[in-house]
């Protein structure tokens, strides 16, 4: 009953969970009219398209018709037969020096036979516990999946609003360095910088150019990584909806464990593989008792098809017994096979203690990642802001003949950097706190 509430909990769980993506609001249109899809929507639509959760729907759809296959076992069973058999001599039998028939050369009967297990060393009980653990597992094998997705898509998703960012700087960077080339070209022609301080100023304005040319080429990349993701066509011009202003989260490490020794699939998987085991260990020492049915048989036989005529005996019959089946000797195979299992059970058990370290180790490399992260960003913001000032007062000064092209383009250089490093920092965060929340084993 525990283990029946406990996945029915699972799979409320992972309902509400999705219901609560399907009320997000309709998909808004971008200035094009094109759909905008929300990080939500993405990782819903993810996960109800990918392949893999499709093959874990039918391999727990499997896992339940063993479960009633096994469970079947348990309850009585009925079978018929009908035979056929046409002699070529007519039996006889002598009774002193007399000779009778016995039989006719046509003999047919058929009979119903209902066998219902007693007792089977637990055996029966213990399979059916196996395939309902089986279910279990395949349930647990499917939420793994979608958490896998789930961060898949959610990175893809930030890698694309890098790449638009990027974008963006690499656009602004033009428009800036064509602003500049243009003074440049005035203080030539007025005699104020010589020729090749303004051929710097075209050269770099190229650069960014082609740079521009390389970041648009990045984010028709990315977007067809998504795409791939979401089994829509590669080609689709997704757009994306930027993100709610950053806001950190404060994370207690020590809670982070705790949640994912408890909630990591993989663990609970093997936990449940354990416990498949440890029956497994029952299921073998089944052998050691002996199996016990309750049988029940009705039967005709006669001389014609429906056996309902019959000249030398009685047409049908009836009855009721019990079958005891116990092998007692063979050659020490019920007892290999014990020692497997429990070798089998051994070998899950220091699997678990190895896993569970390596998913600790996980957490923690996760956790600093996104610390390093968050100390990123307040960097990034303080450099991005010393680099737009930088750069407008270079500019600045170059409109006022009091400092050269190289400046201002070295100023430039340094704010495309300093605002490229903020947006990674920014994205870098939101792609370690997704890699943590599949650390701990959360959506």
């Amino acid at each position: 009953m525990i283990k029946q509430v406990y996945r029915f909990n699972t799979i409320i769980g992972l309902i509400l969970a999705v219901t609560i993506m399907i009320t997000i609001p309709a998909i808004k249109a971008d200035a094009q009219g094109r759909s905008v899809l929300t990080l939500e929507q993405a990782v819903r639509e993810g996960i109800k398209n990918n392949t893999l959760i499709k093959e874990m729907i039918a391999k727990e759809k499997a896992a339940i018709a063993g479960e009633r296959s096994t469970r079947a076992d348990l309850f009585p069973k009925l079978t018929t037969t009908y035979t056929f058999a046409h002699l070529k001599d007519r039996p006889y039998a002598y009774f002193g020096p007399y000779k009778f028939d016995v039989s006719k050369r046509d003999n047919i009967s058929w009979d119903f036979t209902i066998t219902q297990p007693l007792f089977t060393g637990f055996a029966l009980i213990t399979r059916q516990k196996i395939a309902s653990l089986g279910i279990d597992l395949q349930d647990i094998e499917k939420e793994q999946a979608v958490l896998d997705i789930a961060k898949q898509v959610k990175i893809s998703y930030f890698q694309v609003l890098l790449a638009r960012r990027a974008l963006e700087v690499a656009t602004e960077e033009v428009k800036q360095l064509e602003n500049h080339a243009k003074d440049a070209k005035h203080l030539y022609d007025e005699g104020v910088i010589p020729y090749n301080d303004y051929l710097k100023s075209e050269v770099a304005l190229a650069q960014s150019r082609q740079g521009r040319v390389r970041a648009e080429s990045d984010l028709k990349i990315t977007i067809s990584a998504l795409n791939t993701l979401l089994r829509r066509g590669i080609m689709e011009e997704t757009v994306v909806k930027e993100l709610p202003p950053f806001q950190p989260r404060h994370y207690d490490i020590s809670r982070l464990f705790d949640q994912a020794i408890h909630e990591r699939p993989e663990l609970r998987a093997l936990r449940i593989a354990l416990r498949q085991a440890e029956l497994g260990v029952k299921l073998a020492r089944s052998q050691y008792y002996p199996k016990i049915y309750l049988m029940g048989r009705y039967e005709r036989d006669g001389d014609n098809l429906l056996a309902s005529n019959n000249d030398f005996a009685n047409q049908h019959n009836a009855s009721v017994g019990i079958q005891i089946s116990w092998p007692l000797f063979e050659s020490g195979k019920k007892h290999a096979d014990v020692t497997r299992a429990i070798s089998q059970e051994q070998v899950l058990k220091e699997r678990i203690k190895g896993i569970q370290d390596s998913i600790l180790l996980e957490v923690r490399s996760a956790y600093q990642r996104l610390k390093v992260a968050e100390k990123n960003i307040q960097t990034a913001r303080e450099a991005l802001y010393q680099a737009k000032e930088n750069f407008r007062i270079t500019n600045l000064q170059y409109r006022q003949e009091t400092t050269t092209s190289t400046e201002v383009l070295d100023a430039r250089t340094f704010l495309t950097q300093a605002e490229v490093n903020y947006h990674k920092a920014l994205y870098g965060y939101r792609i370690a706190e997704a890699e943590l929340m599949r650390a701990v084993g959360k959506m």
